[in-house]
């Protein structure tokens, strides 16, 4: 069975699409009907634009999202058994399995990209990378963090086996840092992000989406979608938007998502995207997966 895979932000580089873009009428049309859903000329940033541009959320979320749907939508191989994707990439594989128009799911990550950022100009805060501690030490260390110091610090993204992200105020990750050092981390990353994606720091963003997904038309999906929140299949619509409104608030479970794919029966993964990001987290979660792009 082939599981298609889609990245979130981060994953992005000036000149992303651009040959797609020049050599396939399909993509080319989903590329400038984008940037006429969105008001301005998107493919100008990602293709010529600086990476400051591209890298604010209001314009990094639309961007990897419209890539990575072109990508798929505009292959002619894309034949999908499952879809799941990290963080932004899920609203990308709802797009892949039918769930989604390509109009509404970019729409609906428009929003999302401007009320993530709304948020946080309200809480400054931050994320981190945490390599070589155990998924229970980070939940422990964050939990007593947030008890004793009274900051906002979570795990955010569980990425694979040794490597998690955490997301909270300035303080909380800061303080959280110092104490996995001591614990031996391996090593610790300050990730260049705009705020404290999958942590209660998003809420006044959760509610700006619930409101704009229960808007939005759901069709039923041509295969499951693995969501971030319980790292379960589903092709329940009702279900399927709970868990992304869910989303931002809580925890990506990346790696648990992975090895639930693996163990319902996928061999290959394949990436849509900018990038090979996942291909690596998917490798390290199941050493025997068939990982390539499409």
């Amino acid at each position: 069975m082939t599981a298609y895979v889609f990245p979130g932000q981060g994953a992005q580089h000036i000149g992303m699409g651009k040959d797609i873009y020049e050599a396939n009428p399909v993509a080319k049309d989903l590329f400038e009907k984008a940037n006429d859903i969105l008001g301005f000329r998107i493919t100008d940033i990602k293709f010529h634009g600086t990476a400051d541009q591209l890298k604010e959320t209001k314009v990094t979320q639309p961007a990897v999202f419209i890539h990575s749907v072109v990508v798929a939508l505009a292959s002619d191989s894309f034949k999908p058994d499952m879809v799941a994707g990290h963080s932004l990439g899920e609203f990308s594989s709802l797009v892949a399995n039918k769930t989604l128009s390509f109009e509404d799911g970019l729409q609906l990550v428009s929003k999302r990209a401007m009320a993530m950022q709304k948020a946080c100009e309200i809480n400054p805060s931050t994320m981190a990378a945490v390599l070589g501690l155990d998924d229970k030490l980070v939940e422990e260390i964050c939990a007593d963090v947030a008890a004793k110091e009274k900051e906002i610090v979570v795990a955010a993204n569980y990425n694979c086996p040794g490597q998690i992200v955490i997301s909270g105020t300035m303080k909380g990750v800061d303080a959280a840092c110092e104490k996995f050092k001591a614990a031996g981390a391996k090593h610790i990353v300050h990730l260049q992000v705009g705020g404290a994606f999958h942590s209660p720091l998003m809420e006044p963003a959760k509610e700006e989406l619930a409101a704009a997904i229960e808007s939005t038309k759901f069709s039923q999906p041509i295969c499951p979608v693995y969501q971030n929140v319980n790292a379960l299949p589903s092709t329940d619509i009702t279900e399927i938007k709970k868990n992304l409104i869910l989303q931002l608030t809580a925890p990506v479970r990346w790696t648990q998502s992975v090895q639930k794919m693996v163990d319902d029966g996928a061999k290959t993964f394949v990436e849509c995207g900018p990038g090979r990001v996942l291909q690596g987290l998917v490798k390290k979660i199941h050493r025997e997966a068939e990982t390539r792009s499409l």
